[in-house]
């Protein structure tokens, strides 16, 4: 028996695998990587391994976390924790509310740990369900995938253009420390769409958050998922009017990296491994990506594994023509910055 909330995440998955659910511009066109003439290197030397909360990983790729709640939704799943298992990457499970609601509905998550045994997996609860249900369910979305790691998201657009939104954020930070201290478990926060400040991220960082997920906007966009959802005029308007709502990726990145206390990740927009470089040199230590590779994943393995082969290319290719022969000299490559990106973070 699936319920509202399982209905709701194969509504987000159909809707992202059959619609254009973009928008906007993640900030990447704005940062051009300085071209090193004289790498001084063979590509054969480039070295894309990484450690990601004491973890070693053969590449900074983070398979973000996508979907999961229904029974449609396991077969995905399993063609990304695959993927993962595969390359040697970490993967981020969707909400796991829906299972935890109903445990009958575990199976689309469990399968994902039982696939790729050896993976580095994050489990995802919403801020506000952690809130209201307490440690006790953080606990068993560690258990229910064997995670390595636990995804607190906060998306509070999406929240507000949702008809059955949850709206209210009081305690939230209270909350993150609370499961910072006490979970078995890293806790990596994470926005989904609109990004995050400097300032918040000081606030994460300060309450426990091992790694911040900057979820930036330029991506997938929940205010033009929820519109679509909705079939009220006033939600509908209020996806319309916050259509352009949110901290572009790069810029939030380059905030969150300046108050860095942990590991930063890049997700939101990034379409192939020059993003992920371009992500890596502004300032983060992962680079995440779920919309870009959705329609390879519903294709199955092959379609995935092709598409991640040729992200890695693509990331080696940057590192070689910067000369950056590891992802720690990536990291310190220059670059330069134009239009909004330059204009928004002053430099």
């Amino acid at each position: 028996m699936t319920g509202l909330t399982s209905s709701r995440k194969l509504d987000h998955l159909t809707l992202c695998a059959e619609t254009d659910v973009a928008f906007g511009d993640a900030g990447f066109s704005d940062v051009r990587l300085v071209h090193n003439a004289v790498p001084e290197c063979a590509v054969s030397d480039i070295d894309t391994r990484t450690v990601f909360l004491g973890r070693e990983l053969a590449a900074p790729l983070f398979l973000a976390g996508m979907t999961g709640g229904h029974p449609d939704t396991a077969e995905v799943n399993k063609t990304l924790a695959a993927a993962a298992e595969r390359f040697g990457i970490p993967m981020g499970v969707g909400s796991q509310r829906a299972a935890l609601e109903n445990p009958e509905l575990e199976d689309s998550f469990t399968i994902v740990r039982d696939t790729a045994p050896s993976a580095f997996l994050a489990g995802n609860i919403s801020a506000v369900q952690l809130r209201d249900h307490g440690l006790e369910w953080a606990e068993r979305a560690v258990s229910m995938i064997d995670a390595d790691a636990l995804c607190i998201h906060l998306n509070f657009l999406q929240e507000m253009i949702q008809t059955e939104g949850d709206r209210s954020a009081a305690g939230v930070l209270e909350t993150i420390r609370e499961a910072s201290r006490e979970l078995s478990v890293p806790v990596i926060v994470k926005e989904t769409g609109s990004g995050i400040s400097r300032e918040a991220a000081a606030a994460l960082y300060n309450a426990g958050a091992a790694a911040i997920d900057v979820g930036g906007f330029g991506g997938t966009s929940w205010a033009k998922i929820e519109k679509a959802r909705a079939s009220d005029k006033t939600h509908q308007l209020l996806g319309d009017t916050f259509l352009e709502w949110g901290i572009p990726t790069a810029v939030s990145v380059f905030e969150v990296a300046q108050v860095r206390a942990g590991p930063v990740i890049a997700t939101g927009g990034l379409k192939n491994g020059l993003d992920a470089a371009k992500a890596l040199a502004l300032g983060a230590d992962m680079a995440g990506m779920a919309l870009t590779l959705l329609p390879d994943a519903l294709k199955g393995y092959d379609a995935l594994f092709s598409r991640i082969e040729t992200v890695c290319t693509e990331l080696k290719t940057a590192m070689f023509l910067t000369g950056a022969q590891n992802i720690s000299a990536l990291g310190k490559v220059r670059y330069y910055l134009t239009g909004t990106v330059r204009e928004m973070t002053n430099k």
